[in-house]
């Protein structure tokens, strides 16, 4: 006969938190985020943390390099779509890598036959008014000089006037060597009132650029997650079929940590990729594997190696999991249960195998409920894929700015590899939608203000850390009158013209 469990299976939205006791402590601004993001032995420090419990889905809508990077800068993790051709992807998880916080590629870039129209043009493009002009017109060319806008700010030029009779050459140029410090660059451009500066090496070859605006810039981003080398933490998915090849070339090209991206989990399948990588790699490298829902598969991806555990079936905003296979389960009682296996394992073995919510949050206050269930870090795909730094094109639909956002299940992936074990390139059905979401602006605008809603309500509860949040928080179910009442009601709201 079946296995029938007792009580429904709930969803974050369900429950509230109650306010606890709060000392004159509590206050956001002593509140810290960080949480493991592997696993560790009792007394030991985890090998990898992140500064605040944020990491970015495995989706090609919501995770590439300039995702990784701008995450990263915040103090979270992306785990880089797998779902790309291995070389793709490890390029990818390379250029996050070789980005150098301060040192800044050259995105726009002209050569000395370029015109007034070229400049224009790629101003539009890019936003950026500073261009090199390098000999043959690449990021990494002889540099020959520089346009800003007030060379060009003369209304006599003409559209077809070459960039070579206006920029400032090389010759009059303020440039560092290759290799000089962050803050020796920074003395400079403060020392000659610069607004940017360009690094060369011994070659007049151009690397980088410095900028004034990027000096508060990085004052602004006391969080950001570095590894060893000051280099920005980066993750990337991986799948159960061609992990062989892929993992070798993803650990080549710098990735910190890995992910096993499946909708479901428990399987012999992720043990033989876990198995594979330890036998290859022991521990040095880190992989994640799920998604499970209940105590048993967190169970079995732990004996497994696992270094941490995924939860969470069918709860995404774009997966149709639960729909089209019946399988899943609410994604806070999936929390819940899957936590205490997770403290339990730990008394049991003395090692603590970190678990990601992934899926199931639609309101910020979600986030703050997922970590009080015993959440250490919260997978968003959704969330992430709203903001300028995601992948995706943004568009207009019907008067309001929208971005593309796709499911990894969905055809427009084409992500066989996650979903069929058969050779064949479709997908039998569909897991997975594609749709738009409204677009939210920067990222860095949006985690600022979600991460403070967390830390204000960690200090309504008590709590100045995530582990003393798990230990104080008293939860409480509502009934659907009560989720009615959690909002404005009973009155009518003005529109934005009359408060103005």
């Amino acid at each position: 006969m079946a296995f029938y469990f007792e009580e429904p299976s709930r969803t974050f939205n369900e429950y509230l938190l109650v306010p606890g006791y709060s000392s004159a402590e509590c206050r956001a601004e002593n509140v810290s985020l960080k949480t493991p993001l592997v696993k560790f032995k009792k007394g030991e420090e985890p090998a990898l943390s992140l500064n605040v419990p944020l990491v970015s889905a495995i989706m090609q809508a919501v995770s590439d390099d300039n995702m990784a990077i701008a995450l990263a800068k915040e103090g979270g993790v992306s785990f880089i779509y797998g779902s790309q051709s291995i070389e793709s992807q490890a390029a990818m998880v390379r250029r996050v890598k070789n980005y150098k916080a301060g040192f800044v590629p050259s995105d726009s870039n002209l050569s000395p036959e370029s015109t007034l129209k070229d400049v224009l043009d790629l101003k539009e493009k890019t936003g950026h008014s500073t261009m090199a002009v390098t000999a043959d017109g690449t990021a990494n060319g002889k540099l020959l000089g520089v346009v800003t806008g007030r060379d060009y700010r003369i209304s006599r030029l003409s559209m077809d006037t070459k960039v070579e009779t206006f920029m400032t050459p090389y010759d009059k140029l303020i440039c560092a060597d290759l290799g000089t410090s962050l803050k020796e660059c920074n003395d400079m451009i403060w020392d000659n009132k610069l607004n940017s500066l360009p690094v060369v090496d011994a070659e007049q070859r151009l690397h980088y650029f410095v900028f004034r605006k990027d000096y508060e810039n990085r004052k602004n981003n006391p969080n950001e997650l570095l590894d060893e080398n000051k280099r920005y933490i980066v993750g990337a998915g991986i799948n159960t079929r061609d992990y062989a090849t892929r993992v070798p070339a993803l650990v080549e090209a710098g990735a910190d940590v890995l992910c096993i991206d499946s909708s479901e989990g428990f399987s012999e399948w992720q043990k033989l990729t876990i198995d594979w990588i330890r036998e290859n790699y022991g521990d040095t490298v880190k992989v994640g594997a799920g998604n499970v829902v209940d105590a048993e598969g967190f169970r079995f991806l732990a004996e497994c190696g696992a270094d941490f555990v995924k939860i969470g079936i069918g709860g995404g905003s774009i997966c149709i999991t639960r729909e089209q296979k019946g399988i899943g389960r609410g994604q806070a009682t999936a929390t819940i249960e899957v936590a205490k296996a997770r403290d339990e394992y730990f008394k049991e073995t003395g090692i603590y195998v970190p678990i990601c919510s992934d899926g199931g949050i639609v309101h910020d206050y979600h986030m703050t409920l997922a970590l009080a269930m015993g959440s250490d870090f919260i997978m968003l795909g959704r969330y992430f894929s709203r903001f300028d730094e995601s992948p995706t094109n943004k568009v207009q639909i019907n008067g309001q700015y929208m971005k593309e956002y796709w499911g990894e299940g969905s055809a427009r992936a084409r992500n066989w590899q996650r979903y069929d074990m058969g050779g064949d390139a479709k997908l039998s059905f569909e897991e997975g939608v594609d749709s738009y979401v409204p677009y939210a602006g920067s990222l860095k605008d949006n985690v600022g203000l979600s991460l403070s809603k967390i830390k204000h309500t960690m200090c309504n509860c008590g709590a100045l850390t995530i582990p003393e949040l798990q230990q104080k928080a008293k939860i409480t179910l509502v009934s659907a009158t009560s989720i009615v009442e959690g909002g404005a009601h009973d009155v009518v709201l003005k529109d934005a013209k009359e408060q103005k």
